[in-house]
């Protein structure tokens, strides 16, 4: 009988966060748990999620059932060393920061019909098509930012995109051209800026097509990612969260949205270095605890 996979996007709004990391380790928490889990490394031009795990020899790769030399997606589960956990690793292909989109929806409904209590997506960084369309699958997302302001206003943009994104399939699927038309307008707010604030668009929706303002605060109210600030090294840096919290509730009218930390630890490095994941090598070190702590919330 086919479990119904709870999918968690892990998302990187930029490179260097430690998001990869993250996946493998939270992964291997979950199934510790005694959940069947499924990893799936969807950076399709430079994978590195199977390094982490110590894994050098990879049989097949997402690049082989893009390219249709392998015709199903689970030939390319790979069991890892922990109980209840498989990988399916990334791809290699140049240039496919937007897939076709034939290949996209192929892989998403190959991706989205794996069997497992949890599905963990480790999605590339930055915010392209790809990575926001497999966000829009998963039941939970979690942004892996860092204390720093680069990484605040890019895990900010991020959400602002997913939002976006997710209102014009909406109101092309309406076949509302005009709200498609403000969405347009929006992004320039230079030009328009009474459309600065996600108030502000609401105001004029209520003006073109009021009936769209219910769809606009259910799409509002769902998207709702846990913002994860990594390499914390001490409280203030949580304030990292509130940052976001406060842009988000400011501009794009999110009311909350939870805020973890992980805490800054040697132990990731000395485990990295040995191709051996933290939650291995250093089970009680203070990362291992925090991540163990997101798995229990997920569960």
């Amino acid at each position: 009988m086919e479990r119904n996979s709870q999918i968690v996007a892990m998302v990187g709004p930029k490179g260097g966060v430690g998001k990869t990391t993250i996946s493998a380790n939270l992964s291997i928490a979950l199934a510790q748990l005694g959940q069947k889990v499924v990893v799936v490394d969807l950076d399709l031009g430079a994978s590195n999620l199977h390094t982490v795990f110590g894994i050098r020899n990879v049989p097949f790769s997402l690049t082989d059932f893009i390219l249709n030399k392998v015709p199903h997606l689970s030939q390319l589960l790979l069991k890892t060393d922990i109980p209840h956990l498989d990988i399916i690793c990334g791809g290699d292909i140049p240039g496919v920061a937007n897939l076709h989109y034939s290949k996209k929806l192929k892989l998403i409904r190959n991706v989205s019909a794996i069997s497992c209590d949890y599905l963990v997506l480790d999605l590339s960084a930055g915010a392209s098509m790809n990575v926001i369309d497999f966000v829009m699958i998963a039941q939970q997302s979690l942004l892996i930012t860092t204390p720093e302001v680069p990484s605040l206003l890019n895990a900010y943009s991020f959400i602002k995109s997913l939002l976006f994104r997710r209102l014009a399939l909406s109101f092309t699927r309406q076949k509302q051209d005009s709200l498609l038309e403000l969405m347009e307008r929006a992004k320039d707010f230079d030009a328009h800026p009474e459309l600065k604030t996600m108030q502000g668009i609401i105001k004029e929706t209520k003006r073109i097509a009021p009936e769209a303002v219910v769809t606009i605060e259910k799409i509002l109210s769902g998207v709702q990612p846990i913002i994860v600030v990594n390499r914390a090294r001490a409280e203030k840096d949580m304030n990292a969260g509130a940052v976001i919290q406060h842009l988000m509730n400011q501009y794009l009218n999110i009311q909350s949205s939870l805020v973890v930390k992980v805490r800054e630890d040697d132990a990731v490095g000395v485990a990295c270095a040995k191709l051996k994941p933290a939650l291995l090598n250093a089970p009680k070190s203070g990362f291992a605890k925090d991540i163990q702590s997101i798995a229990g919330m997920l569960c």
